[in-house]
């Protein structure tokens, strides 16, 4: 199994106390290399061109976003913000991604797992926003569609907030199916059940305190098969963390055998309809130990699955 990851990805600095911080990638980092340290095959990401991001974001954010920065903190809005490393360590994470669907569509290995940040899931068409700047996932995505002419590619997120800058982008696009859970009540305040696009977007919220029992339920009666009745040629994975019990960000009551669980099914279903292609990127999780485990977890369940 591959392991995209670039050092550039730990430039990004948002600030003191910002819980978006580069030692979330190194706990990662660390906890893969302990626990596999025969399994992983590490590549480095390389940056994105700038056609590639261009399929999915407006001209304007990106030139914004990569603009030579000389102070050392800017701000994009409430809580989402910039450092000198942040161009760098944006054009890896989003490279990461394209260069992972690359490599599982030509290549032998058919899981791929990106250690990047920061993450992606909130940036839209034309705003960074959420603590993300590029949409990672989205780009991976297009690529996948464009560069490789796969007609189904599915986006599964299990962040505990909705990546609504992925639902957005790809809306209109019957090709892509997107599937989310996520609690209730949280940032962006979107993701209602009744936002559909053209049939190819499910999200289901789950309120606060909700545990494995009602997570695992959700995936196994509503989602998963619609994703198998949707037939993915890639599967594609925004994997935050931060629905775990002892992530300060929400209040799901989630543990790392339960991102275990669903990796291990999505590992099934990627078998079943995509010869086994899965790209996976890291989202959200802000507990160091939560992340840590729940990392292993879903690495492990996509080495085994």
């Amino acid at each position: 199994m591959l392991v995209f990851t670039h050092p550039a990805c730990l430039g990004h600095d948002p600030g003191i106390d910002h819980p978006e911080s580069p030692e979330r990638l190194r706990v990662v980092l660390d906890a893969l290399r302990e626990a596999f340290p025969d399994r992983l095959d590490w590549r480095e990401a390389p940056p994105v061109k700038l056609g590639e991001l261009a399929r999915v974001h407006d001209r304007a954010l990106i030139d914004d976003l990569l603009r030579p920065q000389a102070e050392p903190l800017r701000r994009i809005d409430l809580d989402t913000f910039t450092s000198p490393g942040s161009a760098s360590a944006a054009l890896h994470a989003a490279g990461a991604g394209v260069a992972a669907v690359a490599a599982v569509m030509d290549g032998p290995d058919r899981r791929a797992f990106c250690a990047v940040r920061p993450p992606g899931h909130h940036a839209t068409a034309d705003t960074a926003m959420g603590f993300c700047l590029f949409n990672n996932i989205a780009v991976a995505a297009a690529h996948a569609l464009d560069a490789h002419g796969l007609e189904r590619v599915a986006i599964v997120d299990f962040d505990v907030h909705h990546g609504n800058g992925t639902q957005a982008i790809f809306l209109a696009d019957p090709r892509v199916a997107y599937c989310s859970t996520h609690q209730s009540g949280l940032f962006p305040q979107s993701g209602n059940m009744r936002e559909r696009g053209t049939g190819n977007i499910r999200n289901i919220l789950l309120p606060p305190g909700s545990g494995g029992f009602r997570f695992r339920n959700t995936w196994a009666d509503e989602l998963l098969p619609q994703l198998d009745a949707f037939g993915p040629q890639l599967l594609l994975v925004s994997a935050g963390f931060d629905g775990h019990m002892r992530d300060p960000q929400a209040d799901l009551m989630l543990e790392a055998e339960d991102f275990g669980w669903l990796s291990g099914e999505l590992a099934a279903l990627a078998t079943r309809h995509a010869g086994g292609r899965m790209v996976s990127m890291l989202e959200g999780g802000y507990d160091l130990q939560a992340l840590r485990e729940c990392s292993v977890a879903h690495v492990r369940a996509l080495l085994d699955g």
